[in-house]
């Protein structure tokens, strides 16, 4: 069976860029998404023929599947230039964490953005289940029970709205992510790479950091 990994065997990339850099280059191009001037960069075939041989991303963008959160369209990114991993709600389970886990060993990358949206529909369907006691059927079910404790926390707070859950969720998770994958936190804790929290707005296409930027 071929390899899924082939770079797995060969050196680590090395990336030069530090965590707040990479999250400044983001910035930048959601910014011109935001504005109409998206650039498009990296997009062409003499990118796509630069990267056959290997991949050297500058941030990990963890996020929820929604249509609407195209993760290089809203940073107006390329071929290359991020590992996206995204699933409903951004819910965590082994396969995310071994993705984000070979993102930060093998590739380098020196920024991890856990990133949510406004009116998610799998943190309102955690909401509806709550309050109703009506959990959904099979493997939706899996996902409501793994976002529900961050829809709890926020009640907590008295954060009873769809789009404070939306930020503490996107917030929570980063957290969890460290305290589920110690490669991850070790990465953090030496400083090679940071782990954020970024809740993005539909309406206006902004993405803005729910987390301490200290963190950066």
């Amino acid at each position: 069976m071929r390899d899924a990994f082939p770079s797995y065997k060969v050196s680590r990339v090395t990336n030069s860029i530090s965590p707040a850099q990479a999250w400044q280059r983001l910035l930048d191009g959601n910014e011109r998404f935001v504005s109409g001037a998206a650039q498009h960069p990296n997009q062409g075939a003499a990118r796509r023929s630069e990267l056959v041989d290997t991949q050297n991303p500058f941030a990990v963008i963890f996020g929820c599947s929604d249509s609407r959160l195209a993760a290089e369209i809203i940073f107006d990114l390329g071929l290359g230039d991020a590992f996206v991993v995204r699933t409903a709600g951004h819910v965590l389970d082994d396969a995310v964490l071994g993705s984000l886990e070979y993102s930060v060993s093998v590739l380098n990358v020196p920024l991890i953005v856990v990133l949510g949206h406004d009116n998610c529909g799998a943190v309102t369907a955690t909401k509806e289940a709550l309050e109703t006691g009506e959990m959904p059927q099979r493997f939706i079910r899996d996902l409501v029970e793994r976002i529900t404790p961050s829809v709890l926390s926020s009640q907590r707070d008295g954060r009873a709205e769809i789009n404070d859950m939306v930020v503490d969720h996107a917030r929570l998770t980063a957290e969890r992510l460290l305290e589920s994958s110690p490669v991850i936190a070790a990465a953090v804790h030496n400083s090679s790479t940071a782990v954020v929290g970024v809740a993005y707005r539909l309406a206006e296409g902004r993405a803005q950091l729910v987390t301490d930027p200290a963190l950066l």
